[in-house]
């Protein structure tokens, strides 16, 4: 595979990529991400599919990023903290809570009742914020330093004021490692 230099060359089209709308309930998110980064065809998940979709308003535009650790983190609150702060909004301290004295925590609720639960959280309260675009005309190597830059992993590409695209890190990593093929 040869090194591709413009990141017009590397993006996945917008036709090609999750997208959700801001007032979507995070169930209608995570079910369109599970579409995209599963083969239908097969029904086998592989790490090439989409970790990530694009969130965008009533007017089409660029809002937010959605990805798997905050949908996650709302499902699951206590895996991101967010026990800690709900215990704290009652007034329930930190020690008490961890000598399991108290019941008011979803933990004590199923995986699935848990999930079921949160799943009408609507996509905007939990969106990431877009950390830079880019230019499909942009070299690759101006996409990688503002993916490390920014730490994030996706990079909305736009042409003046219209999304098209997509580069992942992980599309510029093979295009780097492309390199040590040749």
């Amino acid at each position: 595979m040869p090194l591709v230099t413009k990141v017009r060359d590397l993006m996945i089209p917008l036709s090609d990529y999750a997208v959700v709308n801001v007032n979507d309930p995070l169930k209608d998110a995570a079910l369109c991400l599970r579409r995209v980064y599963c083969e239908a065809q097969t029904g086998s998940c592989t790490e090439a599919g989409h970790r990530s979709a694009l969130v965008l308003d009533d007017d089409d535009k660029l809002v937010g990023i959605l990805d798997f650790k905050s949908i996650l983190s709302v499902f699951i609150p206590e895996i991101a903290g967010g026990l800690t702060e709900k215990l704290k909004a009652l007034g329930v301290t930190i020690t008490f809570a961890e000598a399991d004295a108290v019941d008011l925590d979803e933990a004590n609720l199923s995986l699935r009742a848990r999930v079921i639960k949160n799943a009408e959280v609507p996509v905007k309260q939990v969106m990431l914020k877009v950390r830079g675009t880019i230019h499909p005309d942009a070299d690759v190597l101006q996409a990688l330093k503002m993916i490390y830059q920014n730490k994030i992993t996706v990079l909305p590409v736009v042409d003046g004021d219209t999304l098209i695209g997509i580069v992942r890190d992980s599309d510029l990593f093979l295009n780097v490692a492309s390199i040590l093929a040749d």
